[in-house]
């Protein structure tokens, strides 16, 4: 299959990988996953004691590359310099993210978890970021160093801007329904795909979810 760079972020299901927790079995969740229709993939910055980073990465991306998704590293943006993966995901907003692009010396993603500070959507504005990722919107043990979100922040935010916005935190198919009239694009997620044991059917029913909203 022909390999495919992808620069651009879009709306949709958004999965969150620990690369701490990866196995076997976990590389075939994603792989069902992306068959069913991810938006990005982001590698947490989890790595306990892994020292072959880069490996980890690069194995993603190639996982990846063939459904045209882009994976994104979170925070260790040096890892762009040794793999192929397309972008990098912020924590907090950073004074060096022009000459984190310099260096890395290609078009890159990038995007930053927002909490209920309306300033750090306007640095992502500011500095032409491809997306945001408002954390916490429901109780979740993954998600447990953000605090609450809350519903009219992401509307507010969605009133100041255009590009893609997406909500992490104990999203479900079943209460993701409650905040979509925020203005969302699309979910980030952990274990609702890695603990899942039909992967493929979970992504699809957010998919479902998340394209019934836009014909509304």
């Amino acid at each position: 299959m022909e390999m495919i760079t992808n620069t651009t972020i879009r709306g949709g299901v958004y999965l969150v990988v620990d690369p701490s927790a990866l196995t076997d079995g976990s590389y075939q969740k994603i792989r069902l996953a992306l068959k069913s229709g991810l938006s990005a993939i982001q590698v947490w910055n989890h790595w306990q004691h892994i020292t072959a980073k880069a490996e980890i990465v690069q194995t993603l991306v190639d996982l990846a590359q063939p459904f045209g998704v882009p994976v994104l590293i979170n925070e260790n943006w040096e890892l762009l310099m040794e793999t192929e993966a397309n972008g990098i995901h912020f924590d907090l907003p950073s004074d060096n993210l022009a000459l984190i692009r310099k260096a890395i010396g290609r078009n890159i993603i990038t995007g930053i978890t927002c909490e209920n500070n309306l300033e750090t959507v306007q640095y992502a504005i500011d500095q032409k970021m491809d997306y945001i990722s408002f954390c916490s919107v429901f109780p979740s043990g993954s998600a447990n160093s953000c605090e609450w979100v809350k519903p009219a922040t992401i509307a507010a935010a969605r009133a100041m801007t255009n590009i893609p916005i997406f909500a992490a935190g104990g999203i479900t198919a079943s209460n993701l329904p409650e905040i979509l009239p925020t203005g969302l694009d699309g979910v980030a997620v952990i274990n609702s795909i890695m603990k899942a044991e039909d992967p493929a059917a979970v992504t699809t029913a957010f998919n479902k979810i998340l394209q019934q909203q836009k014909t509304h």
